[in-house]
């Protein structure tokens, strides 16, 4: 059973419901992988599983990786690149904003 902390005396009491599942990590080739899209209004330029994102915001180039904390970034002109199972991948982007979430990444483009 769950355990939670009384907000009114501070004690530590069971809510009576089952502890929640941890989620499965998503493996590939014993690798873990995070969903990730890149696209814009009118096409889709990447929508697979990858191992990792490396791009460029204001501060300098950075990578994102499967279980990176929640993360927003308005992105520069860079050469994205996606390493993923299917192949890595190139993407020249001219700035866009990038939306990590719970192990998917989302590039927007041309907004």
């Amino acid at each position: 059973m769950a355990k939670r902390q009384d907000a009114s005396t501070g004690q530590i009491v069971d809510d009576g419901k089952p502890e929640p599942e941890a989620p499965k990590e998503k493996l590939v080739d014993g690798k873990p992988v995070m969903c990730l899209k890149v696209y814009s209004p009118f096409h889709v330029y990447y929508d697979e599983e990858a191992f990792s994102l490396s791009a460029e915001n204001a501060t300098g180039p950075f990578d994102v990786l499967p279980h990176h904390h929640n993360f927003i970034s308005l992105l520069t002109a860079c050469e994205m690149h996606v390493a993923a199972p299917s192949g890595n991948k190139r993407i020249r982007i001219a700035g866009g904003l990038l939306h990590v979430h719970q192990d998917t990444a989302r590039v927007f483009l041309d907004v």
